[in-house]
């Protein structure tokens, strides 16, 4: 499929500068783009690449005025950029046929919406439930009365365990757990004893989990995450931890139990988060950063134990200088 350049600029209603007859025919990043592909600019880091990559043309921010190749100008280049991806790879991903596979095991009483997708090896076990059009790829496990959402999409190799709801539009990628046992034990005797976890997950409307995620099961109740969040790959969510919507948690990070995480909330990477603490709306946990105590709304924290950025900031300033400071202090002691 190709695309004159004017049919892209009117579909992500860009300003074009060049020529508007520019065929385009794919996408690419803006290093490894060809000829016939079309490219975005959206860092200014990346600007010195606009005059040598081999892109047929190129989406910018509209402070790029002009250039050696055809450009689109746009408000956000980023978001515009992923409107024409989608545009040339509408074919792509559109997971297994819609239907059971003849290898797929549905078990008694389990309740299929329509249009769903199920692939070969997938298990979907007794008093399970599936929501229309949802996509099920091969080697997912959904287990005993689970409920998964309609337009879901479940990659190979998720499990989603027993009782636990997964909401409407959610992605999960592959390796992912939903509903393993939350980490309980008491010591008994000097022997540790396993605290039963009864409860269960419950992924709200529009989540999206990426690869090798572990959200545990509650011990009572329900561990939730909120509508709209997205969770990085590698991201660990203890039993009873409350997520609010549209948080953002980057790879390597970990939230303990019964921790409570605010709507807007940004966990960068490798950040961790004590139990049964509470972090309030649109605070940001910088990366590594490890929260030992609550973090108040509209914050940003860094440092461990975390602390405003700041004063954190001032503190690795002084770090930083304590060989000085040491030396200083040795010849001090050498003159008394």
């Amino acid at each position: 499929m190709k695309k004159s350049l004017k049919e892209i600029a009117v579909l992500i209603n860009g300003e074009l500068v060049g020529d508007g007859d520019t065929q385009i025919s794919s996408v690419n990043g803006i290093r490894e783009a060809q000829e016939g592909d079309i490219t975005f600019l959206a860092n200014s880091l990346y600007g010195p690449l606009l005059a040598k990559t081999n892109a047929s043309a190129v989406i910018t921010s509209r402070e790029i005025a002009q250039s050696a190749k055809p450009i689109i100008r746009t408000d956000d280049p980023s978001l515009a950029f992923t409107k024409v991806i989608s545009l040339f790879r509408d074919t792509y991903d559109k997971g297994p046929p819609a239907g059971i596979d003849k290898l797929a095991f549905i078990g008694k009483g389990a309740k299929i919406g329509k249009g769903v997708s199920i692939a070969a090896f997938a298990v979907v076990e007794f008093g399970a439930e599936i929501g229309d059009n949802a996509v099920i790829y091969p080697h997912v496990y959904i287990g005993h009365n689970a409920r998964i959402g309609k337009d879901a999409k479940l990659y190979p190799g998720v499990v989603v365990r027993e009782d636990c709801v997964i909401g409407e539009r959610v992605i999960i990628h592959s390796n992912s757990v939903i509903g393993s046992d939350g980490f309980g034990y008491v010591k008994i005797n000097g022997v540790h004893q396993k605290i039963p976890q009864t409860g269960i997950v419950l992924i709200c409307d529009d989540v999206e989990i990426g690869s090798n995620v572990s959200i545990d099961r509650a011990r009572f109740g329900k561990t939730v995450i909120g509508k709209g969040t997205k969770i990085d790959n590698l991201v660990q969510i203890a039993h009873n931890v409350l997520v609010g919507d549209n948080a953002i948690i980057v790879s390597q990070a970990g939230i303990s139990g019964s921790a409570r995480v605010g709507n807007n909330v940004i966990l960068a990477g490798q950040s961790g988060v004590v139990g049964h603490v509470e972090i309030g709306d649109n605070a940001i946990v910088a990366a590594q950063a490890g929260v030992t105590k609550s973090v108040p709304s509209n914050t940003v924290v860094l440092g461990s134990p975390a602390n405003n950025i700041s004063e954190q900031k001032r503190i690795f300033a002084c770090l930083h200088k304590l060989p000085e400071l040491f030396k200083a202090v040795r010849e001090i002691k050498d003159r008394l």
